[in-house]
């Protein structure tokens, strides 16, 4: 029997990667001739782009989706993509009897032929294979943002540490042509994107696994930085072993490149390091931020850790802290530890009791609020530079953008702004937004 659908609803969980995933899709539907529904009580199909990072996670979209199962009375087509697609691939039809499809995070491009064997009447339909297809064409990404755009540079990730499902659902790194990602971004700087984000389990392999390019991430950096309409350019995820001082470089002398960079060290203690297959120690990863200070004094960090990892002692932990204290993270985030299956952690017994887990995690969340309560007193005062991404939605008259070194900043202004880059001189915060006024406003069409 075959079906027909007009509408789709997509839901997004988990990071940058899978946001752009989602624009991909939700481009190639509406290519089909399908209207995206922001009700999903009423939509004729239900994408959930899944994440495995967290077993909260993975929780939430089991829930949502038996919720869903029993509160509507018609049957609408259900797919799951994204981590958890990936990682547990044709088991999920058993788990949920309603789940018409299954697409893994390396198969985003074959959206259509599974879609096409469900509205034929296939029962179930999987696409979710272990190596990345290169045939995506993320210029017919339909992206709500008109100012930011996510650009993939390289997919997949070869550390392997030992907490991390990510090698495992997304496969093994492949860099894309620096020609393709040359097109791509100067293609969203004549739609009148002003900032771009590149994007990667580790941005910093970048080329490692293709020899014969011999192009590294900086190589591909000082490209981007020669496309005009393009002001500003920012990466994440970086892994600390593979950030060089070529790309420290980079970062002091291309312009247009934010100095924001987010360097995770996931924990302050070298036998924990180990445990969790970091590949660097804690002294090894203080002299890179020394190193990175010295070339560029202005340089923003951000960084995740990770508390109460198996057998992590109260000294180990207090290791961290220190860490956190000396380094002073402009961004930070935080997690207690929890089990992924299919990680090589999953052999170790989860031996810290939630209560430790707790209680460490509030000490650094309390450190962090104090250590960016300390750094935003230091701007008062200051000018920055803002580049302004869109009206804030609780006060028509405000306007809200984000700092080079990524801090949220509002400031009384014309919607006919959003898009340009302004000076703004900062009077107070609240929270860890900055509060402004405009300097003499910079034409917005003269960037």
């Amino acid at each position: 029997m075959t079906r027909k659908i007009a509408t789709f609803f997509l839901k997004t969980y988990g990071c940058q990667m899978n946001e752009l995933d989602s624009e991909v899709m939700v481009g190639l539907l509406k290519r089909r001739g399908l209207v995206q529904s922001f009700d999903e009580s009423s939509a004729d199909m239900l994408i959930f782009n899944t994440c495995s990072v967290r077993d909260l996670a993975e929780r939430k979209v089991m829930g949502k989706l038996g919720m869903l199962c029993r509160s509507r009375t018609d049957r609408p087509i259900i797919g799951i993509t994204g981590c958890m697609a990936s990682s547990k691939k044709a088991s999920l039809f058993s788990k949920l009897p309603y789940l018409d499809f299954v697409l893994g995070t390396n198969n985003i491009g074959d959206l259509n032929a599974v879609l096409d064997d469900v509205l034929s009447g296939k029962e179930h339909s999987i696409a979710a294979d272990d190596v990345f297809h290169d045939d995506v064409d993320f210029r017919l990404a339909s992206r709500e943002d008109k100012v930011k755009a996510y650009v993939s540079i390289i997919r997949g990730c070869n550390n392997f540490c030992s907490y991390c499902i990510v090698p495992y659902t997304r496969g093994r790194e492949v860099s894309r042509p620096i020609e393709d990602i040359i097109t791509e971004c100067t293609h969203l700087a004549s739609e009148g994107y002003k900032e771009i984000t590149l994007l990667g389990q580790n941005v910093n392999s970048y080329g490692k696994d293709q020899a014969s390019w011999n192009i590294r991430f900086h190589d591909l950096l000082y490209s981007l930085e020669k496309i005009p309409g393009i002001e500003r350019i920012r990466f994440m995820t970086s892994h600390p072993k593979d950030i060089t001082r070529e790309l420290m470089e980079a970062v002091r002398d291309i312009p247009k490149l934010c100095e924001f960079i987010h360097f995770p060290i996931q924990a302050g203690s070298n036998r924990v390091l180990k445990k969790m297959n970091r590949k660097y120690t804690a002294e090894e990863y203080l002299e890179k931020i020394a190193m990175f200070r010295e070339i560029v004094p202005n340089v923003a960090l951000g960084t995740d850790i990770i508390v109460g990892f198996p057998t992590e002692t109260d000294e180990e932990f207090m290791m961290t802290y220190d860490v956190m204290e000396k380094v002073r993270y402009d961004m930070a985030f935080l997690f207690a530890y929890s089990t992924r299956k299919g990680t090589a952690a999953e052999r170790w017994d989860d031996d810290i009791v939630r209560e430790v887990k707790d209680e460490r995690l509030q000490k650094l969340i309390a450190l962090q609020n104090d250590i960016c309560s300390q750094q935003r007193q230091k701007i008062l005062g200051d000018t920055v530079e803002v580049l302004v991404e869109e009206v804030n939605f609780r006060d028509a008259t405000m306007l809200k953008g984000r700092t080079r070194c990524w801090k949220n900043t509002l400031f009384p202004g014309d919607k006919s702004l959003i898009g340009s880059v302004q000076d703004v001189k900062v009077h107070s915060y609240h929270h860890q937004t900055l509060l402004g006024e405009m300097c003499e406003a910079r034409d917005p069409f003269d960037l």
